[in-house]
């Protein structure tokens, strides 16, 4: 578990730090199920491809989506218009593509185009039950949060090429 989370916490630090011009910390990381409740008003989705399958998911409320987008715009937003989903987009894209970098030692893979889900206490159902799901939440702007999903699991090329 340590070599997927190490390389999300250190790829959101640096983006939020270059890309936001905010420093964040990470919580205590925890394992989510197919059935967990979650109070998130927007999240962006990257999807993984290769030697590994899975996806990236940052969620969050509106709330700090707004701040996040007025920090990159610099123009006030209240409203989950196209500029706040945008910009959720463009945070999760950019965590994705850093992070597929550091994974690249591990698995080639193909990060998708970012998909955002937006509606007030949505819930992100996982294909797959078995893949495990990892969420790292982390803190900033005087305790908003945001969590990051990670769910990767090998595919059976990977797997094959693992065991010869």
């Amino acid at each position: 578990m340590q070599e997927y989370i190490h390389p999300f916490v250190r790829v959101c630090t640096n983006v939020f730090r270059e890309f936001v011009k905010c420093d964040l910390a990470a919580e205590r990381p925890y394992f989510s199920t197919r059935e967990s409740i979650t109070n998130w008003d927007v999240s962006g989705v990257i999807g993984l491809t290769g030697e590994a399958r899975g996806s990236i998911v940052m969620s969050m409320k509106s709330s700090l989506a707004f701040k996040l987008t007025n920090r990159l715009t610099g123009v006030q937003h209240e409203s989950l218009d196209s500029d706040v989903i945008d910009a959720v987009g463009e945070i999760v894209n950019i965590i994705a593509g850093n992070a597929k970098q550091d994974l690249e030692s591990t698995f080639k893979l193909v990060i998708s185009l970012p998909t955002i889900i937006k509606g007030l206490e949505h819930t992100i159902v996982w294909v797959n039950d078995k893949t495990r799901v990892i969420c790292i939440p982390f803190k900033l702007f005087d305790g908003e949060i945001f969590c990051l999903s990670v769910a990767i699991e090998k595919t059976e090329e990977k797997k094959h090429l693992m065991s010869v």
